[in-house]
């Protein structure tokens, strides 16, 4: 397996409180930015028939960052305060990248 392959994790949860979840994201962000090995991107879905589903994708460089990542006690931190803002526990689901592609 090619370990330079980008990474997806896709966290699949439901809340009734998702501005208080946007702000544990924006701390998260602040501690995430710049740090090596860390995220390189997220992406945040709102079910349009289903309000309180919502689908956040998190890219990396690897799945080895990906891992390190998951391993740090801050993320496990956050993870937590997370977890307690939803209304049935997140799901997780591990993707490697196949192919991406920017229309502009």
């Amino acid at each position: 397996m090619d370990t330079s392959m980008k990474f997806v994790q896709i966290v699949d949860f439901e809340t009734d409180r998702f501005d208080e979840m946007r702000a544990v994201a924006e701390e998260a962000d602040k501690s995430f930015a710049g740090r090596a090995g860390g995220p390189t991107h997220r992406l945040v879905l709102r079910d349009r028939s289903n309000p309180g589903h919502v689908l956040v994708v998190v890219e990396f460089d690897s799945y080895e960052d990906a891992m390190r990542n998951s391993q740090d006690p801050e993320t496990g931190k956050m993870a937590a305060r997370m977890a307690a803002l939803c209304t049935r526990p997140p799901t997780f689901t591990d993707c490697d990248v196949l192919d991406m592609t920017e229309f502009k």
